[in-house]
């Protein structure tokens, strides 16, 4: 995937400035761009149970390998079944507390609360469920591409009681 650009965005990559904007130094309208939190948007791919706003992608920053944004889900609330196809996607969860389920009839569970992250990896049937029966649940999600894919899964049944998973690795072992 290439470097691509309008015809007044000339870059100079030499002598630190563009000389296509009356020697503005380099970066002035390519480099670092905040994107205030009031400003998100919320013209994005949604999934029923759960609010999502866009603040990095291609149409809002240029962004060509990333998006990031932002999710809501109400007090009590869980999520539509959905994955989002080929990306892998990154939750980091600001307040509340996460109850994940995944799995072809959501058989798996774990849970996490503020300041974990939670990976979910590309094609893998998921819900978010808010765990809290009073709070809202705040994450912060980023993609690995530039674009929110979102496929809601309709006909899959859930399971009753779904395995609890724990992440164990050489430094992290399963409690009990």
């Amino acid at each position: 995937m290439g470097h691509q650009h309008d015809d007044h965005h000339h870059h100079d990559h030499g002598e630190g400035y563009d000389h296509g904007h009356t020697h503005e130094p380099r970066w002035k309208h390519d480099g670092v761009r905040v994107i205030k939190g009031d400003k998100l948007d919320p013209n994005t791919a949604q999934t029923p149970g759960m609010f999502r706003q866009a603040a990095i992608n291609k149409a809002r920053v240029g962004a060509q390998k990333i998006w990031a944004g932002t999710v809501s889900i109400k007090a009590d609330a869980k999520t539509g079944v959905h994955h989002h196809g080929e990306l892998e996607s990154v939750i980091y969860i600001v307040s509340g507390k996460a109850r994940m389920r995944w799995g072809e009839n959501l058989e798996f569970v774990a849970e996490g609360e503020a300041g974990d992250f939670i990976f979910v990896p590309p094609f893998v049937p998921h819900q978010e469920i808010n765990a809290s029966p009073d709070s809202t649940l705040e994450c912060v999600l980023v993609r690995s591409d530039n674009e929110a894919v979102v496929v809601n899964l309709t006909d899959i049944k859930p399971v009753e009681n779904p395995e609890a998973v724990y992440w164990v690795d050489p430094i992290h072992k399963q409690p009990g």
